[in-house]
């Protein structure tokens, strides 16, 4: 009995404890999860449960990771501190993507709102002056005004090149050409060694024919052929002695002064050909063969190209039948002995050509100071 009544009192006392402490959680207003103690000091907000916090976290974390912005203003003016009207302006970061352009307005000014804080770049282009940049550092919520950026005017650049005049070339390709004389004493004024010479105009060609027509040397060629034809009695009807030599003499001349102009500077003229051969000098030695064989029918012409050499074969025929007007009645033979003579000179332009890249090179003494394993000293 009297430990009933003990165990009595201890179920009595631990009961009303339990309501004394639910008691006194609803007067406070707390509530308390199983397993889990809020502890609240005296200044601070009430304690918030595992979900309010989380969701207190996350709102915080999204804040912190959304971009701040600004603002950018500036005006454009160009040197006289006018106004720049259309002005491209260009904004970039250099820690975005961002990119975005505007025109300036009736004003100069321009803006852009809702740029990333952090650095960024101003590009400024208009039609007529130099580019120019602007760098600055925009903060958060900061209306950034640029200042006035004047746009200088464009450097005018104008490209000037300084070149000799073709004529000019060509004159001076002349001079050097009418230095050549193989042996020393003979001309051989028709030969460029310059691949790429400059052509040649209606009056150069008239001056190196003329140049060739009247050289001593040319004159003295034609007085011993003079010579041969009367030791041989060639054109019986000339005679003999001073006059028949003279006759002779004028007729060989008369042929050679044709043959140069006609050949040489008329039909070239008017077919806008060049007269000269132009030495090869590379290559093997069938291949420059071939070349030289063939200069006699194959020219360059004015405009640097290879073509017929309508000006040599024409020429050849033309002085055939000049030629068939002075000499004597009887030596006159028509058409037939025209056509022949006129095959015979195109041969002995075959041969020329021969002569011209495998021989004379090395009997100019003037060329052998250029650069070319044929007309270099050994």
């Amino acid at each position: 009995m009297k430990y009933t009544r003990v165990l009595f009192m201890f179920r009595g006392s631990v009961f009303a404890g339990i309501l004394l402490v639910f008691f006194s959680v609803l007067t406070s207003g707390q509530s308390t999860d199983i397993g889990e103690q809020v502890v609240k000091g005296p200044s601070e907000g009430p304690a918030l449960s595992g979900p309010d916090r989380a969701r207190v976290q996350t709102s915080t974390t999204k804040a912190q990771n959304e971009p701040s912005f600004g603002h950018i203003s500036g005006t454009i003016l160009d040197p006289t501190g006018a106004v720049t009207v259309g002005a491209t302006v260009q904004v970039t970061s250099t820690q975005t993507s961002l990119s975005e352009q505007t025109v300036s307005g009736n004003n100069g000014q321009f803006s852009f709102s809702r740029v990333p804080s952090g650095p960024f770049q101003l590009t400024i282009t208009a039609p007529g002056f130099a580019n120019q940049t602007f760098s600055g550092e925009l903060q958060s919520g900061q209306t950034f005004l640029v200042p006035a950026i004047v746009l200088p005017v464009a450097t005018a650049q104008t490209e000037v090149r300084v070149g000799v005049p073709t004529v000019e070339v060509a004159e001076a390709q002349i001079k050097e050409q009418e230095k050549q004389r193989v042996l020393s004493f003979i001309p051989n004024f028709y030969v460029t060694y310059d691949h790429d010479a400059a052509p040649l105009n209606a009056r150069q060609k008239f001056e190196l024919a003329w140049k060739t027509a009247i050289d001593p040397v040319t004159l003295a060629g034609v007085g011993f052929y003079a010579g041969l034809e009367q030791a041989g009695d060639r054109y019986p009807e000339y005679g003999q002695g001073l006059q028949g030599y003279a006759k002779r003499y004028g007729s060989g001349y008369a042929d050679t002064v044709s043959g140069i102009f006609v050949g040489n500077a008329i039909l070239p003229s008017l077919l806008k050909q060049d007269p000269r051969y132009f030495y090869k000098g590379t290559g093997t030695t069938k291949s420059r063969l071939l070349y030289a064989v063939a200069s006699s029918v194959i020219c360059k012409g004015d405009n640097k190209r290879w073509q017929p050499n309508y000006s040599f074969i024409l020429g050849s025929i033309a002085v055939g039948g000049i030629s068939n007007l002075y000499v004597p009645a009887a030596e006159r033979d028509g058409a037939g002995l025209i056509f022949q003579n006129a095959l015979i000179r195109i041969g002995q332009g075959s041969l020329g050509g021969i002569l011209q890249e495998f021989v004379l090179p090395r009997l100019t003494p003037r060329l052998r100071h250029h650069n070319n394993p044929d007309t270099s000293e050994p």
